[in-house]
């Protein structure tokens, strides 16, 4: 976790920061705590932060050879890019079922890497366990047009934008200390 060692900084606060705060946003549209005509600032983040800002992170977990890192910060980076180029230029005329598949799709993307994650700090497996279920509540609701499935899915979502939030603030916080200030739960060696 610390990066004593290495002459490269850590990336993945940066691509977790990016997740969290896009998920944070997207989330309090899908809980109902805002309505949908808000959906253009998230649009926004899902390009900037959401999405280049975890590209990036995920290019530079490439470089230092961690390929769950890689694979997840581009993946998730591709999402949002996907999801806000889909509000923005191809929503007009997609039923809620094809969307739903689409939400289907990633969650099952979400749970092989949350398989991924058993081998690795508590937290990151939090992170997957909880957004799993968010895709998973979220596309229930879009086959139902359950509204209240989607408020559940948006919460599940908000709670998966703090878990990332505090990881990347342990990944921050102690690296800056040099020793765990915030638990992780790293897995025994």
């Amino acid at each position: 976790m610390s990066n004593q060692h290495s002459l490269t900084a850590n990336p993945a606060p940066l691509g977790l920061c990016g997740f969290a705060l896009t998920t944070w946003l997207l989330s309090l549209i899908n809980n109902g705590t805002f309505g949908g005509e808000n959906v253009g600032l998230v649009l926004a983040m899902g390009f900037a932060f959401g999405g280049l800002a975890q590209m990036l992170a995920g290019l530079f977990e490439f470089s230092k050879g961690n390929t769950f890192g890689f694979t997840a910060f581009t993946s998730y980076g591709a999402f949002w890019i996907s999801f806000a180029l889909f509000k923005v230029f191809f929503s007009e005329g997609v039923s809620h079922d094809f969307v739903g598949w689409y939400l289907i799709a990633w969650g099952t993307f979400t749970l092989m890497m949350f398989i991924g994650t058993l081998a690795k700090a508590r937290a990151l497996q939090a992170i997957f366990a909880a957004l799993t279920i968010t895709f998973y509540l979220l596309a229930a609701g879009d086959f139902t047009h359950n509204t209240t499935l989607t408020n559940i899915g948006g919460n599940f979502g908000l709670l998966t934008a703090l878990l990332a939030f505090y990881l990347a603030a342990a990944d921050i916080i102690n690296d800056s200390f040099g020793r765990e200030v915030l638990p992780v739960g790293n897995p025994k060696k």
